[in-house]
């Protein structure tokens, strides 16, 4: 199955990374967060990827582009021009990246509809290049066939970012430090039957999680897999610092794949 990456938005809330590059290029320990959500589909061997680009889309084409480049040592005949030497390999060998411009203002699911001649067979994956889990997807593909349903979405706990008091008057009766939603909310992991491109428009602003969701939702077609573990987006520059410093710590629940795969 074919993975497609949202990587198009303009990520309006993270000023501070996105004036610059795009959202999925941000990095987390050194590497783009789009890098670390190809890893974990590549561990449970997906790695034909379709990434759907708009805002600033050209800087992830030429990270592709130059990916040997940017992560082997390489040696330059200056006198040869083009003449290089790279010293060592990447891992990512086997994986298959297709770039598509899909427009700078297109929303979620148009840039989906405008990628349909790259979707091979009768299902597909979809997930948005700013989210990183732990989420199984083998167990995720298993549920979505015994559902038979045209789409299942990942339901997430949201991450706490306050602290929740409950109080009788002015006294505090209970205090937890940020804790996790109850409530199921998207957390992308998307993963569809072709049927679902009927419910798509390559108008601009066809938005993936309104109406043909809405729509899938109202017809019983839309399934939605579990997941109690790690799950995190790069919405603010808090979460940019929090998977940073996970990252470095050695504690980073979304890093399932070992050092020596592809």
């Amino acid at each position: 199955m074919r993975v497609l990456i949202l990587c198009g938005g303009q990520g309006t809330r993270l000023r501070e990374e996105t004036e610059f590059r795009p959202k999925p290029l941000i990095d987390v320990g050194g590497r783009p967060i789009l890098w670390h959500i190809m890893k974990h589909y590549a561990r449970y061997g997906f790695r034909e990827f379709v990434l759907l680009l708009g805002y600033k889309g050209e800087m992830i084409r030429q990270y592709f582009l130059n990916y040997h480049t940017m992560n082997c040592d390489v040696t330059v005949a200056l006198d040869r021009p083009g003449d290089l030497r790279f010293h060592g390999t990447v891992r990512e060998t086997d994986w298959r990246v297709t770039l598509v411009d899909t427009g700078l203002r297109s929303l979620t699911g148009a840039r989906i509809a405008r990628a349909a001649r790259h979707i091979d067979g009768d299902r597909f994956l979809v997930t948005y290049g700013d989210g990183v889990s732990d989420v199984d997807l083998a167990s995720l593909v298993r549920f979505h066939q015994q559902q038979g349903k045209i789409g299942t979405v990942t339901g997430v706990h949201a991450p706490g970012r306050f602290g929740d008091l409950t109080v009788e008057g002015d006294l505090v009766k209970h205090f937890v430090e940020k804790p996790e939603g109850t409530d199921f909310i998207n957390g992308g992991f998307f993963i569809f039957e072709r049927a679902v491109l009927d419910y798509l428009s390559e108008d601009e602003q066809c938005l993936l999680e309104r109406e043909p969701l809405e729509r899938l939702a109202r017809a019983g077609q839309l399934s939605m897999f579990r997941h109690d573990g790690f799950w995190q987006c790069i919405d603010t520059y808090r979460d940019f610092t929090l998977l940073n410093e996970l990252w470095e710590s050695r504690r980073a629940p979304w890093k399932t794949w070992s050092d020596e795969a592809p």
